[in-house]
């Protein structure tokens, strides 16, 4: 055989050597190309985006699996642990997961899975990448909430403050009429003072209600510890228990994290610690603990005072509605308290319970999604 053909012979196989070696790398990289399309990894920079959003979008898997949320899906309480929380959101994200394109307009939902408040909402949901579904929820409720709130505002004003106002305008004469008496000026004085403070404190709760059914969801939500809330709720109220020898006890399940506003759970906390203290013997306890349960945080305050029969059980979240009348204005009670621990639980995606028996006590149970703060549901 000739050099010739043997340099040819070379040069053939070289050539083929390499088209080989470059297909095995065009094949390699269109299979690398189809894991990507075909895998449950987002595009890059898609989390980022829906983070951005500030509408409540999500983005799920075919199973329903929640990838990514923006921050006002939880503050409406539409998922939790990986996964949608409202029924009527999870037969539309199906219709998406099958290949369909799905609006919905002004329709009702609920806000989180126990909560009795609702949202009127526009929802789109369409299939993206074949992979995945993206959920849109637009809430369309807001303005008619800031009418309804305008509404019961001027209805909660007439009905609670005329009482206050009328006793210290008798007040006021009464000062007048004694002026010459310093010991009758000085009882009229107290209770004046005394009846100003109860109109503050009912003017403040009326104002905090109204903020709370105006933003519907809360604004600001982040991942908070139980304990921390309880912590801060007992410090509001040891001066007081202190003062009556009431042990306030702690327990449970204080580490479990749940992702909400801290100052406004505080509040709802507080005004349950508070309302076990003022209606609780001398010398007895207060019970504040927490307990995981199915995807849940249970924080649970317990009292041994009056109790309360079903009927009252039944309409103790009602605004201005007060057990004990006498009490109840002896303490500076507005009736407000409990309605407004409702909805700040209620804008949690959560809900409160309540078993009480005359004579032996209440307890007060609040039921709040507990918060992910690894994996999927996070990326939000």
């Amino acid at each position: 055989m000739s050099a010739s053909v043997v340099l040819l012979a070379l040069g053939v196989g070289a050539v083929a050597g390499v088209a080989v070696v470059l297909l095995i790398i065009w094949v390699l990289r269109q299979r690398r190309m189809d894991n990507e399309k075909t895998s449950g990894d987002l595009p890059r920079g898609v989390a980022q985006l829906v983070s951005k959003l500030d509408g409540a979008v999500l983005v799920l898997d075919k199973s329903l699996n929640v990838l990514i949320a923006s921050d006002a899906t939880s503050r409406l309480g539409l998922s939790g642990n990986g996964r949608l929380l409202i029924p009527e959101l999870v037969l539309i994200a199906e219709q998406a997961a099958q290949g369909k394109s799905v609006s919905r307009e002004d329709f009702e939902i609920s806000r989180g899975p126990l909560g009795d408040a609702t949202l009127t909402v526009t929802v789109h949901a369409s299939p993206f990448r074949n992979r995945f579904v993206l959920l849109s929820v637009i809430d369309r409720g807001e303005y008619q909430r800031l009418d309804d709130v305008r509404r019961e505002f001027v209805a909660n004003v007439s009905h609670e403050l005329k009482t206050p106002i009328a006793s210290v305008g008798l007040l006021a004469e009464a000062l007048v009429e004694a002026a010459d008496e310093p010991d009758t000026v000085r009882h009229f004085a107290e209770r004046l003072t005394k009846e100003s403070q109860r109109l503050g404190a009912i003017t403040r709760e009326i104002i905090e209600l109204s903020r709370l059914q105006a933003e519907g969801a809360l604004a600001e939500f982040a991942p908070v510890t139980v304990e921390t809330v309880v912590m801060n709720a007992l410090e509001q109220n040891r001066v007081m228990a202190k003062s009556r020898k009431i042990k306030l006890a702690t327990g449970g399940d204080l580490d479990a994290v749940v992702y909400g506003d801290a100052e406004s759970l505080t509040v709802a906390l507080n005004n349950l610690i508070a309302n076990a203290v003022h209606y609780s013997p001398d010398n007895s306890q207060v019970g504040i603990g927490a307990v995981r349960r199915n995807s849940f945080i249970e924080i649970a305050v317990t009292d041994q005072g009056i109790g309360m029969t079903k009927d009252e059980s039944e309409r103790v979240f009602e605004r201005f509605y007060r057990t004990d009348q006498a009490r109840s204005r002896s303490t500076g009670g507005s009736g407000l308290g409990l309605s407004i621990v409702k909805h700040i639980v209620s804008n949690h995606g959560g809900d409160i319970r309540v078993w009480s028996s005359p004579g032996k006590g209440s307890t007060f149970t609040i039921r709040i999604p507990e918060a992910i703060t690894s994996g999927k549901d996070t990326s939000a």
